[in-house]
């Protein structure tokens, strides 16, 4: 489950305003998320979006309000806690960030070794992983070797390796074609079938429409529409 109640987040620069009176990149942000749920993630670019995910992978912390990740109260967790939560969270990025110098094989390997997972399930997790977003076949290649789109899916796989129970990804289909994002679209989508809550930014009315879920619309770091509220009616 993903809980926000009244969440702000605010910047303090220095020699600029603090406490209340901060700039609020989001703010009165309320919505929940039931495990195994879906959600679309939309608004204009600066609306808040990134912000929101980066509340939901712990890069940033709230100024205000609460918020609930798997069951934990993120806003006051330690340090450690916050580590060991965040294994249980996967995210893809809009750049990738694969490492330059690892194969596609050890890209997707490298969370289960900072685990200190046993080689032998590396090996076998990593494989079925890589089977699965249909890249068996190039396992050993480079980043620089890959297209943009197969990148793409060596970062969903290193998400997923560790089998989360939370999945967020920032515009994952935006440099891909519409094969390419639909082809995406089915690998996250078949991760929700089995049990994963998934929360997907994008600006891609097209997936929106054919891939029906709630969506979460934020605008000028408000929520400005959550359908989940009237979804089932």
């Amino acid at each position: 489950m993903v809980r926000f109640d009244d969440v702000w987040l605010q910047y303090h620069r220095a020699g600029g305003a603090s406490g209340s009176d901060a700039p609020a990149i989001i703010s009165h942000m309320s919505f929940e998320i039931p495990q195994g749920g879906f959600r679309w993630l939309t608004g204009a670019s600066g609306a808040g979006k990134t912000s929101v995910l980066k509340l939901m992978y712990l890069a940033e912390h709230p100024s205000r309000g609460k918020i609930e990740l798997l069951g934990t109260n993120a806003a006051s967790m330690e340090r450690r806690e916050a580590a060991l939560l965040r294994r249980r969270i996967g995210v893809v990025f809009q750049d990738f960030r694969l490492l330059e110098h690892l194969s596609a094989y050890d890209n997707v390997a490298l969370p289960m070794r900072l685990a200190r997972r046993s080689e032998g399930q590396v090996k076998s997790d990593v494989t079925e992983l890589l089977h699965w977003v249909g890249l068996e076949g190039k396992m050993d290649r480079k980043p620089n070797e890959l297209s943009g789109g197969e990148q793409q899916r060596v970062a969903i796989a290193r998400a997923v390796v560790n089998r989360p129970k939370l999945f967020l990804a920032d515009e994952p289909t935006g440099n891909l074609d519409d094969l390419q994002a639909d082809r995406l679209m089915m690998l996250i989508t078949g991760l929700n079938k089995m049990g994963t809550t998934v929360v997907v930014a994008t600006h891609s009315k097209r997936l929106v429409a054919e891939y029906p879920a709630p969506r979460l619309d934020i605008a000028r770091g408000m929520l400005a529409l959550d359908e989940s509220l009237v979804w089932n009616r």
